[in-house]
């Protein structure tokens, strides 16, 4: 059965530092994807983020790349299998030189924390009670 991919792409002044902060986050770079203007960060088998440099980026667009530590261009929210999870991720990256995203959102039901990355983007981490979701 075919299963729909979302591939995130996002412009990034170090490809090196970026490769290495979200592999501290637990996720791999698939090589055959990857070079020295990108890297496909394997997030689940479903999502990747393509971290582009800023002129590669800039082949796909002839909009302005947009500067994510001024101004909000995307928020990509993760799932998350518990708080715990959300807690742990979290946590990683911001040991990994993220910076905390707002304020935790704690709704009982709901459970989320966000983090900017090493050049601004605005990762959402949640987690929802699956009793919650059915009904």
């Amino acid at each position: 059965m075919y299963q729909q991919m979302i591939f995130v792409n996002l412009p990034v002044n170090d490809l090196d530092a970026s490769k290495k902060f979200f592999t501290e986050l637990g996720y791999t770079i698939n090589p055959q994807f990857s070079d020295d203007k990108a890297a496909s960060v394997v997030i689940s088998d479903t999502i990747v983020a393509m971290l582009l440099t800023k002129p590669f980026y800039a082949t796909f667009t002839q909009k302005e790349i947009a500067d994510a530590t001024k101004t909000s261009e995307v928020l990509v929210a993760l799932s998350a299998e518990s708080r715990q999870k959300v807690d742990e991720l979290v946590d990683r990256a911001l040991a990994s030189g993220a910076t905390p995203s707002g304020r935790t959102q704690d709704h009982g039901f709901m459970y989320g924390r966000a983090f900017d990355d090493l050049d601004g983007h605005t990762w959402e981490v949640i987690w929802m009670d699956p009793a919650a979701v059915e009904g």
